[in-house]
């Protein structure tokens, strides 16, 4: 070895050696602050049926385990937001402006689809009227039809009694900015309660009521083939036309989701902004792999990738 090839090595090993004292020293309290925010992700109340199933399968493969905090859509994005959690589960994309937030503070903020479901109607067993028109769900919400009788000339319920599950839900968003271009809620008969299952509740034991849920809220879990409703309440069909039979009217079955017959249709998207990609990550994209979409196609929601195969159920009503 020559001289001067010597040298070069020794200077390429005392530069290398320098290297590490250049660079940022470790900030413990970021450290901490992401650790914090990974141990949780959150989500909209309604998604509690899939999610609790998902992380129980997720969780059970890795050693890294996490957790989910159930709320409304709005403070699930606002702690997103403040970086109190890297992972949210909500029916709606990022916003321009929460895109560019994020991005400004160096953040890669992403939507991940992961399945559709369907915003259900629900009503009591005694009420006769079991189908009802896009038009006619939009005149009730905008107060202008605040009546059974306004809609079915024949009911004797008197007035329609609209329940939610939680104000800032992902339900009434959904309904404003989709059925409602915008616009609030007018009728003075609408209101909430807190969860997904008061909403079923409170539907069963108010014979004029009118109920909003997530679909994946209603399956009866005894039925492997996703076409029984839970039998305390009745799942209203939705029809696009302008008169509701039962010929045009649709409920929120998987192959109606599927095919666009049902009108009421949502994406779920993983809201994710995990810069560095650990659990909260690896979770999102679980939901989208193979495992992840099997376990959303058995809860009853459309999956968003998995293949889908149509066979014909005959039920028997007896």
């Amino acid at each position: 070895m020559t001289k001067s090839v010597f040298n070069k090595l020794v200077g390429l090993t005392l530069i290398l050696g320098l290297l590490p004292s250049c660079g940022s020293k470790p900030n413990p309290e970021k450290e901490e602050a992401y650790l914090k925010a990974a141990e949780k992700i959150v989500a909209d109340e309604s998604f509690y049926p899939i999610l609790d199933e998902e992380l129980f399968y997720f969780n059970s493969q890795r050693l890294d385990t996490i957790g989910v905090e159930y709320m409304n859509e709005q403070d699930a994005v606002a702690k997103l937001m403040k970086q109190e959690t890297w992972l949210a589960f909500t029916t709606r994309d990022f916003t321009a402006k929460e895109k560019k937030s994020l991005q400004d503070q160096k953040f890669l903020p992403r939507a991940i689809p992961i399945a559709y479901d369907g915003l259900s109607i629900i009503v009591n067993n005694s009420n006769p009227d079991t189908c009802i028109t896009i038009k006619d769900f939009a005149r009730v919400l905008r107060g202008e039809v605040t009546q059974w009788g306004e809609i079915y000339p024949s009911s004797k319920l008197g007035a329609i009694d609209v329940v939610f599950d939680n104000p800032l839900s992902s339900t009434v968003r959904w309904c404003v900015d989709s059925i409602l271009g915008g616009k609030e809620f007018t009728n003075p008969n609408i209101g909430a309660v807190k969860t997904s299952a008061a909403v079923i509740d409170y539907v069963e034991n108010h014979k004029n009521s009118l109920g909003i849920i997530g679909s994946n809220w209603l399956n009866d879990k005894r039925d492997t083939t996703n076409v029984t409703f839970k039998k305390n309440i009745t799942v209203m069909g939705v029809s696009k036309l302008d008169s509701a039979t039962k010929a045009n009217s649709w409920k929120p079955y998987q192959y109606y989701l599927y095919n666009g017959n049902y009108p009421l249709r949502r994406t779920i998207y993983a809201l994710l902004n995990d810069t560095r990609n650990g659990t909260p990550s690896a979770f999102a994209h679980y939901c989208q792999l193979p495992k992840g979409q099997m376990i959303i196609l058995r809860s009853g929601l459309l999956p968003r990738t998995a293949n889908m195969n149509v066979r014909q159920v005959i039920v028997n009503k007896e």
